[in-house]
């Protein structure tokens, strides 16, 4: 909603592109040539079409609206996203314009009970968490797809129907130059919570619904106070319920309150209701400045997923695959992995390195990591949210402990978005026993950053498909290389070494003068760490043998010749 006298697109701070209504070749008795339909053009939808370009494979984007999403949406992108844009060639972009963090604040009545220091060091590229709008993030995102010349962006084509044809997925369109269809063996659906082709398909999510609602309003205020989260137990201005404050960039802010038992929606979430609310929070923040409505709403917590991602040719992501709370910011970064994991898949399969029994492993993989989002999504919810009178007993309990003593504090920890290890994945070999390695990452987690000397860091060095990651002495570096070209031409994947040493001396080598790239990786001379497209570990060992990376690469494929 918007204040009285603005229309939808009447933003403070954004300029909502206008995109023209595509023409379809299919209109006009033309074929559709690319492999991959996409629906869905919010951020989910466009990493996995610039994720598939990245590996050389075109896409159809079809999308009803002809801007990007409007109103207060996604916010908080996670290290993990950001490294993932990293690999789309985006990373700069998005540093210009995003609010990185690193902390937050927990309040209990009018006392900070509760500091969170997220996991961070001069090690990482980026912070662990970044505050963006979601209108900059697609925009961005919609920019790079074009640029790629093999993303087809389709605004203004509404999906109306979805099926399966021939083990094929057969789309029926509408636009407002004619009404088509259209036939691809692959379709990404990003088409959010009320998703058309689950719907078409006769699927459902399942799982809780919890019970109480928050209002969300953006403003706009000049305010001096950090980049933080900060999170209200019992506030005096929302007297037993919780209230959240976030920074974003162009002096916009978000606020998000709990609704009181048997406050009415319809009376708060009208302007003058709005309006006071926001005055009277504002002055126990002890802000003063003048401030700006943007743009409010109402939304509930869920814990809800499909039972299977994979249906035939169609493969869910996002918000049409899973609904997750917004507490830990977990819904817009769960949505990038899933980009990211079905994407470099679908490119090995349409690229002829792998079958399509590669694509079965999404489902389980992606799904396995939603469960993991409900297990400490569901804990968070819990605590803000009490969903009973018992579990709001403990949760009072909790923070009026945490006034005094500090063993109560770790229970107030958010458990902010983490990306998710793919341990019992058929893709991944676990090799020797963990109790083997001093440290790294194992089998199935994704790669851990690490500058370097020469100002750049690990993951800047990342070819786009597979990597085999080989800490070398002297003279190894050049005889692993030309073992595992040979590897790479036998099996037609596309395999690249990045050889680390520690004086150089090794071919395209990166330099670790210091040693402490080896030490967080565990990594002796001879280890090798085998990686996926995208950063997951498939396998490591501590002295590699050419047939255990090519056993490893295979698994990884799902090929078993």
């Amino acid at each position: 909603m918007r204040p009285d006298g603005r229309d939808r697109y009447a933003s403070l701070y954004f300029d909502y592109p206008k995109f023209d209504v595509f023409e379809a070749s299919e209109l006009h008795g033309e074929p559709t040539t690319a492999k991959v339909a996409i629906i869905g053009a919010g951020p989910v939808g466009l990493v996995a079409a610039l994720e598939l370009a990245r590996h050389g494979v075109a896409s159809v984007l079809l999308d009803d609206k002809t801007t990007v999403n409007d109103g207060s949406r996604a916010l908080c992108l996670a290290r993990h996203s950001m490294e993932t844009l990293q690999q789309l060639g985006l990373a700069e972009k998005f540093l210009s314009a995003a609010l990185g963090w690193t902390s937050g604040r927990s309040y209990y009545k009018s006392e900070e009970v509760f500091r969170l220091h997220m996991p961070h060091s001069a090690h990482e590229r980026f912070m662990p968490m970044y505050n963006l709008q979601q209108q900059y993030i697609e925009q961005y995102l919609a920019q790079a797809a074009r640029a790629t010349g093999l993303v087809e962006m389709r605004w203004g084509n509404a999906v109306t129907r979805a099926s399966v044809v021939d083990g094929k997925a057969h789309l029926e369109v509408s636009s407002a130059h004619g009404d088509y269809t259209l036939t691809t063996p692959y379709c990404i659906a990003a088409d959010g919570a009320r998703s058309v082709v689950r719907r078409d398909l006769g699927l459902r999510l399942n799982g809780d619904a919890y019970e109480g609602k928050y209002v969300i309003a953006d403003i706009r205020i000049e305010s001096s106070f950090p980049t933080e989260r900060r999170a209200f137990f019992d506030p005096a201005v929302n007297p037993g319920a919780t209230l959240l404050v976030h920074k974003q960039p162009h002096g916009i802010w978000r606020i998000d309150w709990q609704l009181q038992p048997g406050e009415s929606e319809q009376e708060v979430l009208a302007e003058p209701a709005m309006r006071k609310k926001i005055t009277a929070i504002l002055a126990m923040l002890g802000e003063t400045e003048p401030w700006e409505l943007e743009w409010w709403g109402v939304y509930k917590a869920y814990t809800l997923c499909l039972d299977d991602y994979r249906h035939g040719p169609y493969f869910f992501s996002g918000d049409a695959a899973h609904l997750v709370p917004i507490f830990g910011v977990r819904g817009l970064n769960s949505g990038i992995a899933d980009s990211g994991n079905i994407a470099w898949k679908l490119a090995c399969v349409l690229n002829s390195d792998a079958p399509d029994a590669l694509l079965d492993s999404y489902s389980p993989e992606r799904r396995g990591a939603t469960m993991e989002v409900f297990e400490n999504a569901s804990k968070s919810t819990a605590f803000m949210t009490p969903p009973t009178r018992g579990f709001r007993l403990m949760r009072d309990a909790v923070l009026s402990l945490s006034l005094r003593h500090s063993f109560a504090k770790p229970f107030l920890n958010p458990r902010q978005s983490t990306p998710y290890t793919y341990a019992d994945s058929d893709l991944s070999t676990q090799g020797v026993q963990l109790s083997e390695w001093s440290s790294g990452p194992e089998a199935g987690a994704p790669l851990i950053n690490h500058n370097l000397s020469d100002g750049s860091y690990l993951l800047d060095h990342l070819p786009h498909g597979f990597c085999l990651l080989a800490f070398v002495g002297r003279d190894q570096g050049a005889t692993l290389t030309t073992d595992l070209r040979t590897l790479s031409a036998q099996y037609n994947s596309s395999i690249e070494v990045l050889c680390i040493c520690r004086d150089g001396s090794a071919e395209a080598a990166i330099i670790d003068a210091d040693g402490t790239l080896f030490q967080r990786y565990g990594a002796s001379e001879g280890s090798v760490y085998l990686v996926r497209p995208d950063r997951h570990v498939v396998a490591r060992w501590l002295e590699v043998d050419i047939s255990n990376a090519e056993e490893a690469l295979l698994g990884a494929l799902a090929r078993t010749v």
